[in-house]
């Protein structure tokens, strides 16, 4: 059984899924000349990664599989016991391909690419753009390339999503040559949106031809207007800072407050990174909790005054999504908050009538598909997000384009 991995590495957590190839295979055991799909084997997740961490296996059934007991401190030991259980389970696996999420690919991989020590090195120089994230990604690569030496492995940015951005929506009023430097407008949370994008074409074609706004909110929060299945603006730019704001994220901030803290506060780039990355969003400004779960359950009018902020940059920055696009056919509502919390949808929607939004109570409390009304004009959804597919079919891909290769080996 040939299998692929798709893993997705956080600051603090490693994602793991694992898909059986479904297909002809060969004698030996050789790559199938032809790949008909992937089915679902297990999905993992290491939390907390440090003397806390734990982590959990589930079978695609839903069944909790055993794990070694103890803390999971490292990216690499998070690896380690997955692939043992793995190992365990199913000891006929043979990995084939791993994929990576990525999440800056900075301006020039609009694809996904095959990883060498070029590329890691290009994406090491990306780190200062998503220094909450690249180095663990970059970590995940480097534990699955000690696991499992020689197979092929792909990276996945979430950045190329927004490669299709008119240059009105990529870059800054700054000099030109910043532009050709990369500062510029990159997008973030790519692999959500394609994974939504073909979900529409799939289900509601009407809508993926026409003009749609996804909001892909959770701990990292964004919108992203995408026409005709291309994305044409997003919330997000330069860094995983910008528009909405996140669990411990600013969001959309004046860069004079910046100028402001270093120069009147005396407040070093260090500081002032840890206050935007790791201090603001939700909890700071609820002084409570960067979970949303914990926000809704709670009394503190801080707690309520940081969930009002949150649906106000969300109404806002829908208004502008659907101003790039001239309108809007549908919202889509996706991550751990869009597909979890029927309260925030509900708020979002609620001072939306103007661009033809109008939501079904009941329809919203069960989390339905379609949760907009029959009478309105713009159809509002629920779509969970699956970023470990869109990683799986890109490391298909990867083995398809190391085929004849094989082959001319084999002969």
């Amino acid at each position: 059984m040939r299998v692929i991995l798709a893993l997705n590495a956080g600051s603090s957590t490693l994602k793991l899924a694992v898909y059986c190839v479904t297909g002809d295979t060969v004698s030996g055991g050789e790559p199938a000349e032809t790949v008909t799909g992937y089915t679902l084997l297990a999905t993992g997740l290491a939390d907390r990664i440090g003397p806390q961490g734990s982590l959990s296996l589930t079978s695609a059934e839903g069944q909790a599989l055993p794990v070694a007991p103890g803390p999971v401190t490292s990216h690499a030991e998070a690896m380690a016991r997955g692939i043992a259980a793995l190992r365990r389970d199913w000891p006929e696996a043979e990995v084939v391909a791993i994929g990576h999420r990525v999440v800056h690919g900075g301006a020039d991989h609009s694809a996904p690419a095959e990883i060498t020590e070029s590329l890691i090195a290009d994406l090491e120089r990306l780190t200062p753009l998503a220094p909450l994230h690249q180095p663990q990604n970059i970590a995940g690569i480097r534990a699955a390339q000690a696991a499992f030496p020689g197979v092929p492995q792909v990276a996945v940015f979430d950045t190329a999503f927004h490669r299709s951005h008119p240059w009105v929506n990529d870059t800054f009023a700054l000099p030109r040559d910043l532009y050709a430097r990369g500062v510029r407008r990159y997008g973030f949370h790519g692999l959500s949106y394609e994974y939504i994008t073909g979900a529409l074409a799939r289900m509601a074609p009407h809508l993926h031809a026409g003009r749609v706004v996804v909001a892909h909110l959770g701990s990292g929060a964004s919108m992203c207007a995408i026409q005709d299945g291309r994305s044409v603006a997003s919330t997000m730019g330069f860094s995983a800072l910008d528009g909405l704001p996140m669990g411990t994220r600013c969001g959309q901030l004046d860069p004079g407050v910046v100028l402001y803290l270093m120069q009147s506060e005396g407040m070093s780039a260090e500081a002032v990174a840890a206050l935007l990355y790791q201090q603001s969003g939700l909890l700071g400004l609820s002084g409570l909790s960067n979970d949303m779960r914990v926000l809704e359950a709670s009394a503190r009018p801080e707690a309520a005054q940081a969930i009002d902020y949150f649906v106000f940059r969300i109404q806002r920055e829908l208004g502008g999504m659907a101003a790039a696009m001239g309108g809007i056919d549908a919202l889509v509502f996706c991550g751990g908050i869009g597909e979890n919390s029927r309260m925030i949808r509900a708020r979002v929607c609620e001072r939306a009538g103007w661009m033809g939004i109008e939501i079904d109570h009941a329809r919203n409390a069960r989390n339905d598909l379609v949760i907009s009304s029959d009478l309105a004009r713009t159809t509002v959804m629920v779509i969970p997000t699956v970023e470990a597919e869109v990683i799986v079919r890109a490391a298909l891909a990867l083995l398809e384009a190391r085929r004849p290769q094989a082959r001319s080996t084999r002969h």
